[in-house]
């Protein structure tokens, strides 16, 4: 005879429930003040503790971003000299008007924009098929990743001066080939073209990998399967890359063009260091000054803090334009999309 498990249950004692737990002891007045003074300290913590950790950063740029930027500001309507900065006579926006009557302000926003174009077209078309190639599987593929960012921490000192080197006029490698092609030697230091085309190289140098890393991460983030179905559709590599790869990277495209954009605007070190006389002029007849190297000679050279300041500002504006301009492209490309 079968044994059955579905006996009910035994019925519950008299008084209903089962019995739960005992009553709790009584909390003493001095207890209910100290878990009611922990529980404000946790509220407080849980309110204010974000604040906290996120407050370092904002003290660092308000000592070190906001109050030089207004201080700037300031004193660009002013005239200060750097050997007296409290020395202050208000004169104005006669500053902004006597740089932007200066020949050599727009001397230096030409070779600024000269230069940006030269170093900022061919950095990004290399790192772009820099970035196509290491998206294949290759050997040692983190060797090359790495190797790629080896110039961008190198010291800008270092390869400015390698690079003076190599583009010497008597003794540079790059007129010793020259010279053995059966081309002339170039000034790459006196002649206009010649020195924006070196200083560009540095640039170049410096920054190919580093963009290169950025387009690798976007390409990886394609999904594979836009690839599967255009080799489908009998696509070559060349057609994947034009119609898959470009219009996935559109964005990333747009932000390493305005990065590049903003750090060519502000070029310093290389011009400064490739120069000669190691002089903030940028060349014997200022070829390569940059607006870097113009603030820098007004500032520090020629001691004129409020005619340098107003330069700072006038840079400021102009990438606030660029970042205006950014986010209407931007805007524009998502609603396309």
């Amino acid at each position: 005879m079968a044994t059955r498990h579905d006996i009910a249950a035994p019925p519950a004692k008299e008084g209903g429930a089962a019995p739960g737990r005992p009553p709790a002891a009584p909390v003493s007045e001095q207890e209910q003040r100290r878990r009611a003074r922990l529980s404000r300290r946790w509220q407080r913590d849980v309110r204010w503790s974000p604040y906290a950790f996120v407050s370092p950063f904002f003290l660092l740029f308000l000592a070190f971003g906001l109050f030089p930027l207004i201080y700037t500001g300031w004193a660009s309507l002013h005239q200060v000299e750097l050997t007296a900065p409290t020395d202050m006579n208000w004169v104005g926006l006669r500053n902004y008007t006597r740089i932007f009557d200066d020949e050599f302000f727009w001397n230096a926003a030409k070779n600024t924009l000269t230069i940006g174009i030269i170093s900022t077209v061919p950095q990004l078309l290399m790192a772009m098929g820099i970035a196509h190639i290491l998206n294949y599987k290759l050997r040692a593929s983190t060797f090359y990743r790495v190797a790629m960012l080896a110039p961008y921490a190198t010291s800008i000192a270092a390869a400015s001066l390698v690079f003076v080197l190599l583009f010497g006029r008597d003794y540079g490698m790059i007129n010793w080939t020259l010279d053995f092609v059966g081309v002339d030697p170039v000034d790459w230091q006196g002649d206009k073209w010649p020195s924006q085309i070196a200083v560009s190289t540095i640039i170049i140098w410096r920054w190919t990998g580093y963009n290169a890393l950025i387009y690798l991460a976007a390409m990886q983030a394609i999904p594979q399967d836009l690839y599967e179905s255009a080799a489908l559709d009998g696509a070559s590599r060349w057609q994947q890359f034009l119609h898959v790869t470009l219009p996935s990277l559109r964005p990333t495209i747009l932000f390493t063009a305005v990065v590049s954009t903003i750090g060519a605007s502000q070029v310093f070190g290389e011009p400064l260091l490739f120069d000669a006389n190691k002089g903030a002029s940028g060349g014997a007849e200022h070829q390569f000054q940059t607006l870097g190297l113009y603030l820098y000679e007004q500032g520090w050279v020629n001691q004129h803090l409020g005619r340098a300041s107003a330069i700072a500002w006038t840079m400021f504006l102009i990438l606030i334009v660029i970042g205006i301009v950014n986010y209407v492209i931007s805007r524009r490309l998502r609603a396309s999309s």
